[in-house]
């Protein structure tokens, strides 16, 4: 499974994603996104100590998981909330002083709601980032119509012109809300057969599963895919890069979200109040923009984002939404090993 949330250069850029290192203040290492150094995350951090953190990177979030449980070391990770089970469960994180992160009391409140982010042992992972996966389409080949329900990608007329992502995450959060599950929170065996049973279906029609954002958006530059599951950040690009695309997040059943955030590692080899000072700066207003700008996501201040005009919020097509939304929320490893091996059966055509 890939999980790639790295920036867009541009619809070209269709780049590897190296596990680097960026040295710079030894004191503390982040493990993260490739990409997610960004200056107007660590402004305040550099202001207070001379010098970003050392980052090293990863691809997605298994790889990242891998690294971790297997003794690499760092200090912070950067996971989305449907990992979170798997740090807590192999005993990596510890919880978070929240007394320390005076914009904490700001965080958009849904995004606590799970028992695995907060528990009576304290808050396990302080949210930082979302944003949204639903219908985007060529504007000049498909109608707004044909994209009101997410049955067009069953659509015979679409055959080999949509385009996935290979993320179990991805995939099974449109699966599911096509079948009519809004919540992946206890789903029967009933509903993943039937969610199974539709992406049987709608996998002839596939051309390709997109491994990254930058691949999608190029595959829709060309024209070879009409319609694409995908992450708001590469429409917006090829918006902004003047492709006829657009972006449906009101089908009739719904569309997804995701979340990601930072982990305390146990055992960092860095200091403890210099992670804190790192995630001082991320959450700082100023850091609303900086992630708008880079990576095309939302804060998860609601303050810092309020200062954003409403303008830029939808341009990026992270405003609110009205509609059915299934949200991407912590599984456990047993679902989670669960929806991968099944996925993969389904692109190996069993």
């Amino acid at each position: 499974m890939k999980h790639t949330r790295a920036p867009l250069l541009s619809v070209a850029a269709l780049f590897g994603l190296a596990t680097a290192v960026s040295a710079a203040d030894a004191e503390l290492t982040v493990f993260d996104w490739a990409g997610w150094d960004i200056p107007g995350l660590s402004a305040k951090y550099v202001e207070k100590h001379g010098d970003s953190p050392t980052y090293a990177f990863f691809g997605d979030d298994d790889e990242a998981f891998q690294k971790v449980s297997s003794g690499f070391k760092a200090d912070l990770a950067h996971p989305c909330v449907a990992s979170l089970p798997r740090y807590k469960e192999a005993g990596l994180i510890e919880p978070w002083d929240v007394s320390k992160i005076p914009e904490f009391a700001n965080i958009h409140p849904p995004l606590l709601e799970s028992s695995v982010v907060k528990d009576d042992q304290g808050v396990w992972f302080i949210p930082t980032d979302y944003a949204y996966t639903a219908v985007a389409y060529n504007t000049k080949e498909v109608t707004a119509e044909e994209v009101a329900s997410l049955q067009v990608f069953t659509d015979p007329k679409f055959a080999g012109r949509i385009s996935l992502p290979d993320s179990a995450d991805d995939i099974w959060s449109l699966a599911f809300l096509a079948t009519g599950v809004t919540s992946w929170d206890n789903v029967t065996d009933e509903q993943f057969q039937a969610a199974a049973d539709w992406l049987r279906a709608v996998h002839p029609n596939v051309r390709a599963y997109w491994a990254d954002p930058a691949e999608m958006s190029q595959l829709m530059a060309t024209g070879e895919v009409l319609v694409a599951w995908s992450w708001n950040d590469g429409v917006a690009l090829l918006q902004d890069e003047g492709f006829p695309i657009g972006f449906n997040r009101t089908p009739k059943e719904g569309a997804a979200t995701w979340y990601c955030g930072y982990v305390n590692l146990k055992d960092g080899p860095g200091s403890e109040d210099k992670a804190y000072d790192f995630m001082n700066s991320f959450l700082d207003h100023g850091s609303a923009k900086a992630i708008l700008d880079a990576i095309g996501y939302a804060i998860s201040n609601d303050a810092a984002l309020k200062e954003i005009p409403a303008e830029e919020l939808k341009a990026a097509f992270v405003d609110p939404v009205e509609g059915p939304m299934l949200a991407q929320t912590p599984v456990s490893s047993e679902f989670r090993a669960k929806m991968i091996e099944e996925f993969e059966n389904i692109k190996a055509g069993f």
